[in-house]
């Protein structure tokens, strides 16, 4: 398995417009105070006896071992423009075994692209989907936690005092991350599953308000970042911005060509930067999010999705072009007959082909790979390898001691 914490040059990582990036998640999930019990967690304690993003009960533990106990699990929360996602694992090696998930589509960054604010009944979706996730962090003994929020938070106006509400009613601290950090997170969660090779390689995530692109460094198992992009255009955002003018074919077609146009013109800088790049012979290009594993189910006829024939399907890319142009020239009620599709994605999968075939005209690559896995994996990976990383830190420490104090005894 390639390294869980690959280097970046990009030392802007993490920072942002008003607070560090990149903390881990408070983790006092408490029930929104209408739905108090008696006898809950926590209630008569001190401030500084409760659980805090700093705090360690396996700390007061006599052998001082930081490690996690039997039965803790690593969480990871993505609050996205469109879905909210959530994944709970423990440890197993240098990997993670997934123990529970939870994935719903609460549209949040709905009208952003129109009024620069979220929508209060956009709030109240996230708001329901992160109570449900609260819950599961409860139950699943969540040793430690990162939760953030993207392009919708970082957009609105009011996206700061969502992120208070959302702390204040579920008990879940939201780190809205930079456009950066969004894209190291997804390559670091998803580039596994990169096809071999010694070309250099592209990985996509084309999400509900934003697509980030990254350039990895040819050779080697573990990526390296040389050149990223990330464009305020995603399914959402796109959608809105261009309407849902789709009564005739012609219409569809023209409302096609103008989404093409407008990401076009967003990644043409990183077009130019990574031209001679593109031209190599064993290009490779991977691509994480709901429009690439929509396509290749459409791609491999589903009857209905199927993550494990999905997650690592390698398809070629004019495959690909073919079924987006398909799509593009449907009406919504046709498109939402399709498997796979149905009505959440009827009116959004347009965008994304648009920017699919945006990212195939600057990549040409002859294949392109599919994964069902990004930022959440990307998360877990982080707070694992930095766990392993503590772990190694402290023993050393100890053993250091150790040889002082025999030295002194001798």
């Amino acid at each position: 398995m390639a390294d869980t914490n690959p280097p970046d040059t990009k030392r802007s990582v993490g920072k942002k417009r008003d607070r560090k990036s990149g903390k881990v998640a408070d983790f006092r999930y408490k029930r929104p105070p209408r739905h108090k019990e008696k006898g809950d967690a926590g209630r008569g304690k001190s401030r500084s006896q409760r659980s805090s993003p700093n705090s360690d009960p396996a700390r007061n533990k006599p052998n001082g071992h930081a490690g996690p106990r039997p039965g803790e699990a690593y969480a990871a929360l993505d609050l996205g423009t469109n879905n909210c996602r959530l994944l709970i694992a423990r440890p197993s090696g240098r990997d993670f075994t997934v123990i529970d998930a939870f994935s719903r589509v609460v549209k949040l960054g709905e009208d952003l692209a129109k009024t620069g604010r979220l929508s209060d009944e956009a709030m109240d979706r996230a708001l329901g989907a992160l109570s449900v996730c609260a819950e599961k962090l409860r139950r699943r003994k969540v040793r430690l936690a990162r939760s953030v929020a993207t392009e919708a938070c970082r957009r609105a106006a009011n996206g700061n005092a969502f992120i208070e509400r959302v702390k204040e009613e579920t008990g879940i601290v939201l780190d809205i991350i930079t456009a950066e950090e969004e894209a190291r997170l997804a390559v670091l969660g998803c580039h596994i599953l990169l096809e071999d090779g010694k070309g250099p390689a592209v990985i996509f995530d084309i999400g509900g308000g934003s697509t980030e692109l990254v350039l990895l460094e040819p050779g080697g198992k573990i990526p390296r970042i040389i050149d990223w992009q990330s464009v305020p255009w995603g399914v959402v955002s796109l959608t809105d911005t261009v309407g849902r003018g789709e009564d005739t074919f012609d219409a569809r077609v023209a409302r096609y060509a103008k989404m093409r146009e407008i990401v076009s013109g967003s990644f043409a800088p990183f077009a130019e930067r990574i031209a001679d790049a593109s031209t190599h012979d064993d290009i490779r290009l991977l691509g994480t999010s709901g429009t690439v594993t929509t396509l290749a189910s459409l791609h491999l006829e589903l009857p209905h999705y199927d993550r494990k024939a999905v997650d690592g399907l390698i398809v070629p890319s004019k495959a690909m072009r073919d079924i987006s142009e398909r799509l593009s020239g449907m009406s919504p009620d046709e498109r939402s007959e399709l498997p796979c599709i149905g009505n959440d994605r009827a009116d959004l999968v347009v965008a994304g082909c648009a920017i699919l075939d945006s990212i195939l005209d600057l990549w040409p690559a002859e294949k392109l790979g599919v994964a069902d896995r990004g930022i959440r994996e990307g998360i877990l990976r982080s707070l694992m390898a930095a766990e392993r990383q503590s772990e190694r830190a402290l023993k050393a420490l100890h053993e250091t001691r150790s040889d002082t104090h025999s030295n002194r005894a001798i």
